[in-house]
């Protein structure tokens, strides 16, 4: 993870923050020029700082927590593998004809384990995520992935995804490349798997996208994370016909940790240092590593076919409802 001071990226409601620590800057400047003591002062205002971040990022609305979770400097799949790995070897190729940046993965080792890590990979600069096509797969990049799980599968290693995509492609080519039958495929597969699987939203969990990696023992997911059926924007456009109504949709949706939490869709949540993933990578990629421990020793006490049956019932579990006579 990149360690060179850079401008911070302000999302709206982090404003008062920025004009706060603005405030501190110049304070503490006229001190320097002035020799004037003013450390209490300074404190005051930097604990009240603290505060502020702490009250902002305890209250975000489910479209603000949709914005952290596409932070450009949120870290991706790439960064928490490299901070969590003891070794690390990326793997490419869906041995039919291409390799997907927008999916990477390959094989590692997890404090002493083997392990199959991937996932979805968005691009840093405007450059880097044309490269990686934003994060959204093609048909390969799902091969990909299930011929990496197959590998696994084969050498008992289990398999850890990094769920970060707005949705697969939908563009024309990868419709012609099969992207329904490569996903619908992946969904099949996982369920057969023998491995232990751990699934994490470490970002944006979008649609078919986000699902074709997504069927696991455990699906855990970082507090200002999302995960979500659509886009709230592709929603409100589909419901009211006005994007601009993407606010309301993000929360009739449902697409935040802890209504996912209450609805029995995710299993875990992991808790984001203030102020979001972005603002501590490497803290934030400790808490993974020690939940992903966890949850492996648990999953690794269990047998194979005691696996597939919950894995099953995980999913069949999803989705109930209750009809209301009126």
């Amino acid at each position: 993870m990149a360690t060179t001071e850079r401008k911070p990226l302000l999302l709206d409601f982090e404003k008062p923050l920025a004009e706060l620590a603005t405030r501190i800057d110049q304070i503490r400047q006229l001190a320097e020029e002035n020799s004037v003591d003013v450390s209490g002062q300074i404190r005051q205002l930097e604990a009240r700082a603290m505060q502020l971040r702490e009250e902002i990022f305890t209250s975000l609305s489910p479209s603000q927590r949709l914005q952290v979770a596409r932070h450009p400097r949120r870290p991706s799949t790439l960064d928490y593998i490299q901070a969590i790995s003891d070794e690390w070897m990326e793997l490419h190729g869906d041995r039919t004809g291409g390799d997907d940046p927008a999916l990477v993965g390959g094989v590692g080792r997890l404090s002493g384990q083997p392990v199959v890590m991937l996932g979805h990979q968005k691009g840093r600069d405007t450059k880097d995520n044309i490269a990686r096509n934003f994060g959204m797969p093609y048909p390969g990049g799902y091969r990909k992935a299930m011929r990496l799980m197959e590998h696994a599968n084969k050498f008992s290693m289990p398999i850890l995804t990094f769920i970060d995509t707005p949705g697969a492609w939908s563009g024309v080519e990868a419709e012609h490349q099969g992207q329904g039958e490569a996903i619908a495929y992946n969904l099949r597969e996982m369920f057969c798997l023998d491995v232990p699987i751990i699934c994490t939203v470490i970002g944006e969990g979008g649609s078919g996208g986000a699902l074709g990696i997504g069927v696991g023992d455990r699906l855990l997911m970082f507090e200002h994370s999302v995960y979500t059926v659509a886009t709230p924007e592709a929603c409100a456009a589909i419901l009211w016909k006005d994007a601009g109504k993407a606010p309301q949709a993000a929360v009739a949706l449902k697409i935040i940790s802890h209504d996912l939490k209450k609805l029995g869709i995710i299993d875990q949540i992991l808790p984001e240092p203030t102020g979001g993933a972005h603002s501590d990578p490497l803290k934030a990629a400790t808490t993974l590593k020690q939940v992903l421990l966890e949850n492996l020793d648990e999953l690794n006490h269990l047998t194979s076919p005691e696996r597939r049956q919950l894995r099953y019932e995980k999913f069949r579990k999803i989705g109930v409802f209750t009809e209301v006579a009126h």
